[in-house]
């Protein structure tokens, strides 16, 4: 396993559109749960129309994509050592600073601009996306080269996709924190078992002594505390989502056996040679992961209107009493 190759064209238009990874706009979907809450738990009085929805999902795509551009951009020595993403367009093409620097100013702006007209909670949470890219990428902070702290660093962005869903219905409202914990601590798991897929898989080409040179925190994991790590994550995010369905809707407690299949099929893939995980984009080619998905969008979705009035002397304490 060798780096991937110097630069040696100069890059096109479309290059610099490649950057920006439009293709990955499937991460968005974990903003849907936030809309579809907001109007589950807060029954807004004023209904949301159409293009506000429109407005917002561009406001973070087009947020996303200056993250995607100011991380390749910056990562793209580091990802000449791996054997995937030496072949992105920053590593193998001669790309201007000035022109990357623009680009990622310009969707900063686009995405902050449609983000002002949805509202303050909306706006806020924009910036903070702004700012979580910052911060994951650009020195001296680069929380992505710490141990650990990458996983939760890039993971938060999960919570604020949450956020940016829930406010484009109802703006004048903050979702549970139960809620964006269950999201922050679910998209930890995420990202760790992510990173496990990559040790495993690029540990078995030989390219142990490579991965420190792509990622610095690759120097402290280990095939074991990262399954670990995992392990904590998927608990903690169940916790978190325990507490949220037991106070705001109890029904939905029925899908976390659901839930739990989901996680362990994730968890199952992350073993597996070659595994789709370390690349979450592809993940829909798991038909596997895929039907699980369904199983427990279709169960929180039939949950969401059936009512279960009993579950509330079942939530209440009790004790039986026994006569001696």
């Amino acid at each position: 396993m060798t780096a991937g190759p110097i630069p040696t064209s100069r890059g096109r238009f479309r290059d610099y559109v490649a950057i920006a990874r439009l293709d990955h706009m499937t991460k968005h979907v974990f903003i849907l749960p936030g809309i579809i809450l907001a109007y589950v738990l807060v029954h807004p009085a004023v209904q949301t129309g159409p293009l506000t929805i429109l407005f917002g999902l561009l406001s973070a795509v087009a947020i996303a994509s200056a993250n995607y551009v100011i991380n390749e951009w910056l990562d793209r020595e580091f990802d000449a050592f791996h054997p995937l993403k030496c072949a992105r367009t920053a590593v193998h093409r001669s790309l201007s600073a000035p022109i990357i620097y623009t680009e990622y100013m310009l969707l900063v702006i686009v995405g902050l601009s449609l983000a002002m007209g949805l509202g303050t909670v909306f706006a806020w949470t924009a910036v903070g996306f702004v700012l979580s890219g910052i911060i994951y990428n650009v020195m001296p902070v680069r929380t992505k080269d710490r141990v650990y702290l990458d996983v939760l660093s890039e993971s938060v962005n999960n919570p604020i996709r949450l956020m940016l869903g829930w406010a484009m219905i109802a703006p004048y409202t903050i979702p549970p924190a139960s809620l964006l914990l269950t999201y922050w601590m679910g998209g930890a798991f995420l990202m760790a078992a992510k990173r496990l897929a990559e040790y495993r898989d690029i540990s078995a080409g030989g390219g142990a002594d490579l991965l420190p040179r792509y990622r610095r925190s690759f120097g402290r994991y280990t095939a074991e505390n990262l399954a670990v790590s995992c392990l904590l994550y998927a608990i903690l995010s169940a916790f978190f989502l325990a507490v949220f369905l037991i106070k705001y809707r109890q029904e939905y407690i029925f899908a976390l056996p659901l839930i739990a299949i989901l996680f362990a099929s994730y968890f199952w893939l992350a073993m597996l040679p070659g595994s789709v995980a370390a690349r979450p984009e592809r993940l829909f080619r798991s038909r596997r992961l895929m039907l699980a998905s369904l199983v427990v969008v279709a169960s929180l979705t039939a949950l969401t209107f059936i009512d279960m009035p009993f579950l509330n002397a079942l939530s209440a304490p009790s004790f039986l009493r026994v006569n001696l």
